[in-house]
């Protein structure tokens, strides 16, 4: 059962967490329209596709972002202005422990890891995808119409080779597919160009197909040969940004996929996913941190607190983004590099929790 005393702590660390992303919201869409002023101004945007199209699904994007710098931001400034009223004395004076104290914290943290995941989850996904169309349609273009060198294993017998693909063409150049049975190499057909119908339905032109069996060769050539291969254009190109629109279900679906097929370049999907599920987390490290810093009340009021505060937030969201460019090279894997930072922090957040309950 909820007492007084947590509904009171609740309402301050969520009213002051909320008040925080507004205000910092708003400096934030303020600065984008300085920087993007010139491009609202030059191409034919109306003002509805920029405030509905892009401001209200760039809103979300910047709230899940930058959760936990708020999230320390909320518990520095409440607890710090509860210590210095005497607040927090005044409570533990009652009998109270500390770690009865800490209890309506973790329950507010619970309620901001539910809203980051949801987020990040569901909400985000779809209107990343918006915001993602306008600023490639506007301000700053981020998809290829065109692909090279591209190899991928599109069934298990089946190897395609492409050497440059065009999208609006829908034609491919210089293209291989290889079927093996096993280890072994059953057909080869070569293609001067391969043409996307529908769905799986492709036809190569000016083509040559060799057929092995054991050492004989069977060799045909023609001008059109209609094929069923199970890989469609899409999944020719990977653009920037491109897991950031994709739902829990679709990302997992989608490394699966690429993983079967041989293709490398999916380190960015995996830390996407990774980072969905460890980010949360982060609401329950830095409130910790953040009351174990700010209940005692120091000579200075809350200066030192919030000095203090955000330069750990800081440092856990720079540690973040160091970690994950260092999965994207390949050092680490992709769900160590988005844990690490909770592990470390975690370690400093019980050190810091040890000392306030002394």
């Amino acid at each position: 059962m909820l007492k007084k005393i947590d509904i009171y702590i609740i309402r301050k660390f969520l009213g002051t967490f909320f008040l925080a992303i507004v205000l910092i919201i708003v400096i934030a869409v303020v600065f984008d329209v300085s920087e993007k002023l010139d491009d609202f101004i030059n191409e034919p945007v109306t003002l509805k596709e920029i405030i509905f199209d892009y401001y209200f699904n760039f809103i979300p994007y910047f709230v899940n972002l930058f959760s936990p710098l708020f999230t320390f931001i909320a518990v520095i400034l409440f607890t710090s202005k509860m210590a210095e009223q005497s607040e927090i004395i005044a409570i533990l004076s009652t009998g109270t422990s500390f770690n009865r104290l800490v209890r309506p914290y973790m329950i507010s943290a619970g309620i901001i890891a539910l809203l980051t995941f949801t987020l990040s989850s569901y909400i985000i996904p779809p209107a990343n995808a918006e915001r993602l169309e306008f600023q490639d349609k506007y301000i700053k273009k981020r998809k290829s119409d065109n692909a090279a060198q591209i190899q991928m294993r599109v069934s298990k017998e089946e190897i395609l080779y492409i050497d440059y693909y065009e999208k609006e063409k829908k034609c491919g150049y210089r293209c291989t597919l290889e079927k093996f049975n096993g280890k072994t190499l059953v057909s080869k057909l070569t293609a001067d160009s391969l043409v996307w119908d529908t769905a799986f339905s492709w036809s190569a032109r000016k083509y040559m197909l060799r057929e092995f069996d054991g050492m004989y060769e069977k060799l045909t050539r023609g001008d059109r040969l209609d094929l069923t291969i199970q890989v469609e254009p899409e999944d020719f190109f990977i653009y920037k940004g491109m897991q950031e629109e994709m739902s829990n279900r679709q990302l997992r679906h989608y490394i699966s996929r690429q993983k079967d097929r041989g293709i490398g370049n999916i380190k960015e999907f995996e830390i996407e996913y990774a980072k969905r599920f460890s980010f949360p987390f982060a609401a329950f490290i830095l409130t910790l941190i953040g009351v174990s810093l700010s209940s005692r009340k120091v000579r200075g009021g809350m200066g030192l607190n919030m000095a203090l505060g955000l330069l750990l937030s800081f440092s856990y969201i720079l540690f973040y983004t160091v970690s994950s460019t260092f999965a994207v090279s390949g050092t680490l894997s992709p769900t160590l590099s988005v844990w690490l930072p909770n592990f470390v922090f975690a370690i400093i957040a019980a050190i810091l929790y040890k000392k306030a309950v002394k």
